[in-house]
């Protein structure tokens, strides 16, 4: 263990073995990190813990400076764990660099399999006792760590204290086909908001996807084509997203001895915004978190997509129409434009037609739990959708649920202690 000191803080670095499949114990063990965060002043004292869960798939534990954001109020009273999931951060990573490592594409996507929520907690399950001396733990789950949480209270219950859950109560049968159908009009919804606050954009918008469509040009490596600039709508779900989307779109041209191009400042925002080099789990598992049955998941938003016209950036160029952005969802495409996942492609392709998936919520012991619970439910967020989520809420037994519109899907990150403190007052029944 290495520990040291930010303003405010002490911090100490852990690792952990775990087996890559927990039905076969003696097996291939994998490592998984996670960085112990507690008040400096509070360091020598017996305090619970917190399990914090990323958002993703894909994603390590956000790396804070100091005692910002909701972590400031949580190490008031809790020693925090920031964990970074299996695959991600400095928990055996798994990327084009390191999955060769395994074989080919049949083995690589048969070591992923392993990397679902399913095994996430049989992870936190084992590292708990480490740490906790076997007392069961408060975990605040964002996103993805919501869906994680969910399985959590499904599956071992008996090591929660507490869970707060930030933008993450998952539909507990819906499959991929059915997110993703919900998903479009919440996205549209989100692009119509944003050309009412910015209209110059709509014509900007159609200006960038047609020369993207006739010049596809490559920055670094990266294919910048109509459907990728479309997937930067995926910023319209945060906070501060439109408003960042805009200053992005007004760089886009620079006039030059050979006419109008695509500036590099753009060209290098959108390649930044459309890479997957740092979170390539997100594109390889982002329909697998859903899978929870025979049926493939079979690039759902592709096929569902094709149910919604209007996001088709060659019709809507053809017309007068409004070129639609999109987010929050994984094409085939993905895997041919970016360097970071073209390795993949085929890896990509065995998990998309992979079947026989298990089940990961228990409806029974959700509607006879017992483990204080609440939710933060953000008003028409556009990566979970709201409907799904309420349903959930209602059939996991004592949960209590914050809907608001006062945030966006990052409110844990924009509204920092508020949001923490309004959900342990929930479960504290203090409001």
């Amino acid at each position: 263990m290495n520990s040291y000191r930010q303003p405010g803080l002490v911090l100490t670095d852990r690792f952990f073995t775990v087996p890559l499949d927990h039905s076969d114990p003696g097996g291939e063990q994998i490592e998984i990190f996670g960085r112990e965060v507690v008040a400096g002043s509070r360091a020598g004292e017996e305090l619970p813990w917190l399990l914090y869960l990323e958002g993703g798939p894909g994603f390590g534990a956000r790396r804070f400076a100091g005692a910002e954001a909701w972590l400031g109020r949580a190490v008031k009273e809790f020693r925090v764990l920031l964990l970074d999931q299996r695959g991600t951060g400095l928990s055996t990573p798994a990327n084009r660099q390191t999955l060769p490592l395994r074989g080919g594409p049949r083995e690589q996507a048969d070591y992923l399999a392993h990397f679902r929520s399913d095994s996430i907690v049989r992870d936190c399950e084992l590292i708990r006792p480490q740490l906790t001396g076997g007392a069961p733990w408060t975990v605040l789950g964002q996103s993805f760590g919501g869906f994680c949480a969910v399985r959590y209270l499904s599956a071992a219950p008996e090591g929660l204290s507490t869970v707060l859950i930030t933008g993450g109560l998952p539909s507990l049968d819906a499959h991929a086909d059915e997110v993703y159908r919900a998903a479009y009009p919440r996205i549209e919804r989100k692009v119509a908001a944003h050309y009412a606050r910015y209209p110059q954009d709509v014509e900007r918008a159609r200006e960038i996807t047609a020369h993207l469509a006739e010049q596809r040009p490559d920055s670094a490596g990266h294919r910048l084509t109509p459907e990728g600039f479309q997937s930067l709508g995926i910023m319209l779900g945060g906070s501060n997203g439109s408003h960042q989307l805009h200053y992005l779109l007004e760089n886009a041209f620079v006039r030059t001895p050979y006419g109008k191009e695509l500036s590099d400042t753009f060209q290098e925002a959108m390649r930044t915004a459309g890479s997957f080099a740092g979170h390539p789990l997100y594109a390889l598992l982002h329909e697998a978190i859903y899978g929870q049955d025979e049926r493939p998941t079979g690039w759902a938003a592709e096929r569902v997509r094709a149910e919604f016209p209007q996001f088709d950036a060659e019709i809507s160029l053809k017309g007068d129409g409004p070129v639609l952005f999109t987010g929050e969802s994984i094409h085939p495409w993905h895997f041919d434009v970016d360097p970071a996942l073209r390795p993949l492609r085929e890896t990509a392709e065995l998990l998309a037609t992979r079947g026989g998936w298990e089940p990961l919520y228990d409806t029974g012991r959700l509607a006879a739990n017992e483990v204080p619970v609440a939710a933060a439910v953000y008003h028409d967020d556009m990566y979970v959708d709201t409907a799904h989520a309420l349903r959930t809420a209602a059939a996991i037994r004592g949960l209590r649920t914050w809907v608001t519109d006062e945030f966006e899907h990052d409110g844990l990150r924009a509204g920092g202690p508020r949001v923490l403190d309004r959900l342990l007052a929930l479960v504290r029944d203090e409001v």
